[in-house]
């Protein structure tokens, strides 16, 4: 279970205070400036793990797509002109994470879109990422604070590469993120209060071939996501966002509201909380989306029973008697994987991490737990 405490100071100052998962302190790594600076201080300070993860996804990605590193890095530069009508400025910083990391633009830039190679339409199907977000309202928990977190669960393989990163880009909110090295964005929260976790839904509806158009990388929608100060303006950013691979954006604020948008290329659904709870899988659970899918099938099947059984478990916090009761409700089903599931030759998946976060009007020091 990964657990970052961090608080919110009177200026909307965000400081994490401590980064552990399980038994492993997670490396926290603060940058600042403008982009290329941030890059180059994100790449210099996790050029190590950034080195490990390069060399992890050299070997998977033939074992994922049948091609060999060259032909991956040859594929990239497809989504340069979608990324940088859409965020100029991330891929510039992606070219200083490259620069400091002393690694290819090309091979940072395939970190970043793993997800959208892993679902081309044209080669052999890539893995899933299993995960299960929730969101818990005011009333949904005996000590009245919001929370919200998921599992994350991914290869172990490239646990070594994970990383809790704070960015600090005034006017913007101080976001606090934990990703694999030389990743943009994924799932965190923000100084505005507003944590952001993510499922991946799996191939498009309607199947591989439907629509084979590059739009926008997930990730540097989740990283713009995370840069929104307002609930609406992070609606906007998944309504508006045109992702490419299929994925669910648990979108929470500590003032009371909670949100899980399911986000495809050709529309985007919406699940809100049931009695204060919400918990999303890596299945589609909105009508608006369930009934143009004929054809779907769940790509993670066990998604299925895990919404049900954490919702059943998730249901008594409510009756927790403090802050730390309903942590512990929620700390007891932080593992939510299947261990018999092997999803990719390569390395078997796992629970990674589990980040719940809590805030709210009453709780003065909004924190991942």
């Amino acid at each position: 279970m990964a657990e970052v405490q961090a608080s919110f100071s009177s200026g909307g100052g965000f400081e994490p205070t401590r980064v552990q998962s399980g038994r492993s302190r997670i490396p926290t790594l603060e940058v600042s400036g403008p982009p290329r600076e941030q890059g180059r201080q994100y790449g210099e300070a996790a050029r190590q793990q950034i080195g490990v993860s390069v060399e992890y996804y050299r070997e998977a990605f033939t074992h994922w797509t049948g091609l060999k590193w060259p032909q991956v890095l040859g594929r990239v530069g497809d989504w340069v002109p979608v990324i940088k009508a859409y965020a100029a400025d991330l891929l510039t910083e992606i070219e200083g994470i490259a620069e400091g990391s002393a690694r290819r633009f090309e091979e940072i830039l395939t970190l970043n879109v793993r997800g959208e190679i892993g679902y081309d339409p044209t080669l052999r199907h890539g893995p899933g990422e299993g995960c299960t977000t929730f969101a818990l309202l005011a009333d949904a928990t005996g000590d009245g604070h919001v929370y919200a977190g998921q599992n994350w669960d991914w290869h172990s393989a490239v646990q070594s590469t994970v990383l809790c990163l704070r960015v600090v880009s005034p006017p913007k909110p101080t976001i606090i993120m934990e990703l694999e090295a030389g990743q943009i964005g994924r799932h965190g929260v923000n100084s505005a209060g507003l944590p952001v976790f993510v499922n991946g839904l799996g191939e498009p509806l309607g199947g591989r071939g439907a629509d084979a158009q590059l739009r926008v990388p997930q990730p540097f929608i989740r990283r713009r996501l995370l840069e929104s100060p307002t609930m609406s303006g992070a609606l906007s950013v998944v309504v508006f966002g045109h992702v490419q691979v299929p994925t669910t954006f648990v979108v929470t604020h500590r003032d009371g509201f909670a949100i899980a948008l399911e986000s495809t290329p050709t529309g985007t659904g919406w699940v809100y909380p049931g009695n204060g709870v919400l918990v999303h899988g890596n299945h589609y659970q909105s009508a608006i989306l369930m009934q143009h899918a004929a054809d779907y099938r769940p790509f993670s099947p066990d998604s299925l029973y895990r919404v049900p059984l954490l919702e059943r478990a998730l249901a008594g916090c409510r009756d927790a008697s403090d802050s730390q009761s309903v942590r512990d409700v929620i700390a007891s089903r932080a593992d939510c994987r299947t261990t018999s599931v092997r999803r990719n030759p390569c390395a078997p998946t796992r629970t990674k991490a589990s980040m719940p976060w809590t805030g709210g009007r009453q709780c003065h020091r909004p924190s991942w737990i």
